[in-house]
C-alpha cells in the first residue's frame, strides 16, 4: 500500500516536471514567433536613412523588448528576432541586444545574446568563415565569424564597447548541453564584410 502511494506521487511529480518543461518551450516559442513576425514587418517597411546609412532619419533609441532586426545565421539555417535588452523577458523574444553596444553601421562593437536551449542552440555548429547575417530597417549587414573563445560566465571584458571598428559579437552559455547556470559563456567574433 505504501509503495503504491510512494510509486503514484513520483509518477505525479514526474509529469508535473514534464509539463513544465513542455508549457515553458511552447511559451517560448510563440513568444519568438511572434517577434520574428513583427522583425519581418519593421524589415519591411523600407525607412528613410540618413546620407551617412547609419542611422533612421528622425530615429529614437529603441526601448527595452522593442523588436529592432532579424539575425539570419545561414550554416544553420536560423532566422531570429533581435530585441533590445537582454533581460529573461527579452531573451524569450529571441536574440537580445545589449544596450549600450553599437548597432550596424555605427562602426563599433554590436553585442548579441541569446540562450543556449532556445535561439542558439546550434552556435556550436558554427566555424570559422561562416557568415552571420542582420537586417535592419535602414540596411542590410554581413559579417564573417573570425574567431571563438570560451570564458568564466563572470568575465565581462569580453564586452568593450569599443568604436574603433566594426565587429559584431555573439553570447551565449557553455557548455551547450549543461543542466542548470553554465559556468562558462561562448563567445563569437565576427568581422563586418557587407553592407
Amino acid at each position: 500500500m505504501v509503495k503504491t502511494k510512494i510509486s503514484f506521487f513520483l509518477i505525479i511529480i514526474g509529469l508535473i516536471f514534464v509539463g513544465a518543461g513542455v508549457w515553458q518551450y511552447a511559451h517560448t516559442k510563440v513568444k519568438s514567433t511572434t517577434a520574428l513576425q513583427q522583425a519581418k514587418e519593421i524589415i519591411s517597411q523600407k525607412q528613410p536613412v540618413a546620407a551617412d546609412k547609419k542611422r533612421l532619419v528622425n530615429s529614437t533609441p529603441p526601448a527595452t523588448g522593442d523588436t529592432i532586426g532579424i539575425l539570419s545565421i545561414p550554416k544553420i539555417k536560423a532566422e531570429l528576432a533581435i530585441v533590445e535588452g537582454t533581460d529573461p523577458d527579452d531573451l524569450e523574444k529571441g536574440v537580445g541586444h545589449y544596450k549600450g553596444s553599437y548597432f550596424p553601421g555605427d562602426k563599433g562593437q554590436i553585442v548579441l545574446s541569446g540562450h543556449r536551449d532556445t535561439v542558439f542552440r546550434k552556435l556550436g555548429e558554427l566555424k570559422i568563415g561562416n557568415h552571420l547575417k542582420m537586417q535592419m530597417p535602414y540596411g542590410n549587414y554581413t559579417y564573417e565569424i573570425t574567431h571563438t573563445k570560451i570564458v568564466k560566465s563572470n568575465d565581462k571584458t569580453v564586452i568593450t564597447l569599443q568604436k574603433q571598428q566594426e565587429e559584431l559579437i555573439l553570447t551565449t552559455c557553455y557548455p551547450f548541453h549543461y543542466v542548470g547556470n553554465a559556468p562558462k559563456r561562448y563567445i563569437i567574433y565576427a568581422k563586418i564584410i557587407g553592407s
